[in-house]
């Protein structure tokens, strides 16, 4: 069996780009740690999501309260009170913000 030198070279040359995607793979800029770094991100993101759909819920429960078929005169009372800045002289204010 002989070996000839186009078929060392095309074997190098396989073996070449092998290895060159073989790097890229592991080590490149879309490599495993790239994958690993949005999976941590995406993490991140989808909490703050969360928090963001919670405090949308709060809202949302806000604005049901304000609805005139459904409206809270204690809520009313105190969004009032707050926007316009009055009080009876012997209320005690506690304002607390979101």
């Amino acid at each position: 069996m002989r070996v000839y030198k186009f078929d060392i070279a095309v074997t190098c040359a396989c073996l070449t780009l092998l290895g060159y995607f073989a790097w890229h793979a592991f080590e490149g800029p879309r490599g495993f740690g790239y994958r690993q770094a949005q999976a941590e991100k995406s993490a991140a993101l989808a909490e703050i999501l969360a928090t963001a759909q919670a405090q949308r819920n709060k809202l949302e429960v806000r604005v049901t309260l304000l609805r005139p078929e459904s409206l809270d005169p204690d809520l009313l009372d105190e969004m009032a009170r707050h926007t316009l800045g009055i009080a009876k002289p012997n209320e005690l204010i506690v304002i607390q913000e979101p």
